[in-house]
């Protein structure tokens, strides 16, 4: 039997910077080297050479607010540096576009939300002159899709409600940036979003829906992302709910966003088509149903049925602790969890004993721009060396 070989020196510490950098992450308040040589298992002088490395690279700074972690002198505590590497995330939608800016610690530096005639790389410039202008350097680019993407090579295989012009955006932002282009499916982004948002109190498994023009979904299974066997898990919009019903630009028929997606939504109310972007079609949605308008509140209903029922297909085959109704849903939320809940009651086998809780997102619109930000930041993470090194 062959045995590996000795660790190289460079891996090792890699392997530390990473360690250290997550031990500051993880913790809800500013922490000292001793407390983090205690929460690692590294020695204080290895961590206060490593905290040294990470400090002169951005990734940390001290807060000169003192920690005390027994007796003794108080110590300089630690906190991820706002002012280093920052994501970048865009979304790419059919009635929209969406950049933010997020910086190491997770604040969002820069935001904005444009039509989608807006051109994709103008808003990509503006977003980072924006970040430089506030000292950040940008770490990365992740752009959120709706439709089915290669895991490994990131290029876009199906996209039903997207142009063919996709690919070509695509070509110019990864010319436009020297920094890694990267691209994943809207909904996965959002799930891992959401879950982030909540930390602790999110529930292990989840089915968050991301409604849109069309209706994507993200999988969370025991605290982790289900991608599928291909990548494409998630595609509930192209769940059958009407067999024979509305063609779809799928190629199908019937599938649950010809009933459930904004601008279904808008038809079957009598209305020619939503507004320029989903926040403002969700809004002119919910502002028409708040009013009592008996056309709106019925296609609202319609609209919920369909989804309790593919969402009870999905709850009866995965045994999940919740759904969450996020992009434009979230806001339609409070006329669509009636009749969500209705159909789940009628048909999941375990209803009587235990139903998954049905709410809208914490992040509603916002979910996909700022998952795809948070992944250019969560490798920065889990490779502090890399950073160090560019």
């Amino acid at each position: 039997m062959e045995l590996p070989g000795p660790a190289r020196i460079g891996s090792v510490r890699a392997h530390n910077l990473a360690l250290v950098l997550r031990a500051v992450a993880s913790a809800s308040s500013p922490v000292s080297r001793a407390e983090v040589a205690a929460a690692t298992g590294l020695t204080r002088a290895s961590v206060s050479g490593l905290v040294d490395a990470l400090v002169a690279g951005r990734l940390l700074r001290e807060t000169g607010a003192p920690t005390r972690t027994g007796v003794g002198r108080p110590s300089t505590g630690l906190v991820l540096d706002d002012g280093g590497p920052a994501g970048l995330g865009i979304e790419l939608n059919v009635d929209h576009l969406a950049a933010c800016v997020v910086d190491l610690s997770g604040a969002v530096r820069v935001r904005r939300v444009v039509s989608s005639s807006f051109p994709v790389v103008t808003l990509a410039q503006e977003a980072v002159s924006e970040a430089q202008e506030l000292g950040l350097t940008l770490s990365g680019v992740a752009l959120a899709v709706p439709g089915l993407v290669d895991p490994a090579t990131g290029e876009l295989l199906v996209t039903p409600n997207l142009d063919g012009g996709a690919g070509e955006v695509l070509a110019r932002l990864g010319a436009l940036q020297s920094v890694p282009l990267a691209v994943e499916n809207e909904a996965t982004l959002a799930a891992r979003a959401e879950q982030r948002a909540l930390g602790a109190a999110a529930p292990r498994s989840f089915l968050q829906v991301s409604g849109e023009v069309g209706i994507g979904a993200g999988l969370v299974l025991d605290g982790q992302v289900y991608r599928g066997r291909h990548g494409w898990s998630g595609e509930l919009g192209h769940v059958t709910v009407r067999p024979g019903g509305r063609p779809c630009a799928c190629g199908s028929d019937g599938c649950l966003e010809q009933y459930a997606g904004l601008r279904a939504i808008a038809r079957a109310a009598g209305s020619a088509d939503v507004a320029g972007r989903a926040a403002a079609g969700s809004a002119d949605i919910a502002g028409r149903a708040a009013a009592g308008d008996a056309s709106m509140l019925a296609a609202l209903a319609d609209a919920g049925e369909a989804l309790g029922l593919a969402l009870a297909g999905a709850l009866n085959l995965l045994d999940l602790d919740a759904v969450v109704l996020g992009g434009a849903h979230a806001e339609l939320a409070p006329w669509l969890v009636g009749p969500i809940e209705a159909q789940l009651e009628r048909r999941l086998v375990g209803a009587a004993v235990s139903r998954p809780v049905v709410r809208a997102s914490v992040l509603g619109v916002d979910a996909a721009a700022l998952g795809a930000a948070w992944s250019v930041l969560d490798r920065v993470l889990e490779d502090p060396a890399g950073w160090l090194s560019s």
